[in-house]
């Protein structure tokens, strides 16, 4: 089975390896090394933003440069603002990218791997798919 890897998941591993988040690189070490680790464009914007030293940008896009970007469909953004309602109309707020992620893996059903605790939120409005790491 695929998973849609979020923002702190790649950043873990990319940026600033660190002995507290090895479970969470391990996993996502073996979910490359099984082509399962899928990336969307704006995961990929959010990684590579607020580098202001270019060498570091570049090493850093280039390492991504190995993961194909899935596909966003017009459908997603429907899907995403629907999904936005949702949780709205139960009181959870999230950022638009949140939801794009949330749309994408319903579409194509797939786990999201995230450590961030809205999407956790998110599923007390909506159906959404989360990643469980082997401890």
């Amino acid at each position: 089975m695929k998973v849609l890897v979020d923002t702190p998941i790649w950043s873990y591993a990319l940026r600033t390896p660190k002995e507290k988040y090895r479970n969470e690189i391990d996993q996502l070490k073996s979910l490359i090394r099984d082509q399962r680790a899928l990336i969307i464009g704006p995961i990929r914007q959010e990684i590579l933003s607020g580098y202001s030293d270019q060498r570091k940008f570049n090493k850093l896009k280039e390492k991504l440069s190995y993961f194909e970007n899935t596909p966003i469909l017009d459908i997603d953004y429907e899907s995403a603002a629907e999904l936005c309602n949702q949780c709205r109309k139960k009181g959870i707020q999230g950022s638009h990218i949140d939801f794009l992620i949330c749309a994408v893996a319903k579409r194509i059903d797939v786990p999201i791997f995230t450590t961030d605790k809205d999407f956790v939120r998110y599923q007390k409005a909506i159906s959404v798919k989360l990643y469980k790491t082997k401890t």
